[in-house]
């Protein structure tokens, strides 16, 4: 009897999570979002790609990913993109990246 009271508890609760981090679908997309921006961040870095340090990375709730910034060569925009798709969680990238002038 008490496991079933706390099987009951335990659904009750759960029901309810949603609500005590807000209740709105876009609050849950946030963390998704963030996690993967990080993760194509993360893998830039890696790359030891420290030419793209005036790249922006965003992503939107539907995994698409933002590069915006500038990148020394043609080469190293085409890169941080490849990278950036090759993300888990990453649905598309819109590579903005300008190659800076010489």
């Amino acid at each position: 009897m008490k496991k079933l009271v706390l099987v009951g508890l335990m659904a009750a609760g759960a029901a309810y999570l949603p609500l005590a981090f807000g209740d709105d679908v876009g609050d849950h997309h946030y963390v998704k979002d963030s996690v993967i921006t990080t993760k194509v961040k993360t893998k830039l870095a890696a790359k030891h790609m420290s030419t793209l340090t005036h790249v922006k990375v965003d992503t939107d709730a539907n995994g698409v990913v933002w590069l915006s910034g500038t990148a020394p060569t043609k080469d190293a925009r085409d890169l941080a993109g490849m990278i950036a798709k090759q993300t888990d969680g990453v649905n598309s990238v819109n590579n903005e990246i300008e190659v800076a002038p010489n």
